[in-house]
């Protein structure tokens, strides 16, 4: 059995807060800080499965979900400064979470995976996680595919550029299906997937916001994907697992979050994997 509760970081510039889940009774080992996917443009902090909530809990490990603003109205710069603020801000003030400082993993499920790739590879947090989870993450390490027409999202009904006018201009950490949703399929439909969530010159974010220069990770790395994932290609999946030596899982299936389904046989083995590095981590 799980608890949760809500813990408000900030109201201003614009309001963000994190959901902590934990055991009702059982002792954690460690707290996995956990930021959502949607491709940067749509997604919510409580996208999480019961299911990958109950068995994480019950196996002695608090989670903590946290908000993070959105593109367009907010580009890279900015998210992630704002996911190494939400680090910084378990780390020093730990007892706002949970009941003692707990050593700290990253957890991510695709767009979520590559803000917690991207943190740890900045340099910039006081100090490093212990491990990082991705769920089908990415670090623009492959060319081309997220800034050309998807041919899965082309299969799609059109979507045109009016879609954006439909969501906020001012800074928001939420972005609902039914509001959102269509501004990433135009992206992908349209190849300017990058250039909405990212401005300035392209060198500068292959530079910045790829994983492209950073040749090691401060902590053991665990990436899971399928074969036939329609959003982040397979070859990205294999760029990350040789890049940093990464333990892995990988579901023989065609979806690109496919644990979202909490029956699938996929699922369950991808939370067995995902609790084995986690036990290795801390010899559990």
């Amino acid at each position: 059995m799980f608890q949760s509760k809500e813990v408000c970081l900030q109201q201003l510039p614009y309001p963000k807060n994190a959901i902590v889940y934990s055991h009702s009774f059982r002792k954690p080992h460690a707290v996995l800080l956990y930021f959502h996917g949607g491709g940067l443009l749509y997604g919510d902090k409580r996208d999480l499965p019961d299911c990958h909530i109950r068995r994480l809990t019950e196996a002695g490990y608090s989670i903590i979900s946290f908000d993070y603003p959105l593109a367009p109205a907010a580009k890279l710069p900015l998210i992630l400064e704002d996911v190494c603020a939400s680090i910084r801000h378990y780390l020093e003030h730990p007892l706002s979470y949970v009941c003692r400082p707990l050593p700290y993993l990253l957890w991510g499920r695709s767009a979520g995976a590559y803000l917690c790739l991207s943190a740890a590879a900045c340099g910039q947090l006081p100090s490093p996680p212990s491990g990082i989870l991705s769920y089908y993450g990415y670090g623009f390490l492959c060319d081309n595919w997220f800034q050309s027409p998807s041919s899965f999202y082309r299969t799609f009904p059109p979507v045109s550029a009016d879609c954006l006018q439909a969501i906020p201009k001012e800074i928001h950490p939420t972005g609902s299906l039914q509001t959102h949703y269509s501004v990433y399929v135009y992206a992908r439909q349209q190849g300017c997937w990058k250039d909405l969530i990212y401005e300035g010159r392209e060198k500068f974010f292959f530079l910045q916001h790829s994983l492209r220069t950073c040749d090691r990770l401060p902590c053991p790395l665990f990436c899971a994907h399928s074969t036939g994932d329609t959003d982040v290609p397979y070859e990205e999946f294999l760029a990350l697992c040789t890049k940093y030596n990464a333990f892995s899982y990988v579901a023989p299936c065609s979806e690109h979050d496919f644990d979202r389904d909490p029956s699938s046989a996929f699922t369950a083995a991808l939370l067995d994997a995902s609790l084995a590095f986690l036990h290795q981590l801390f010899a559990v």
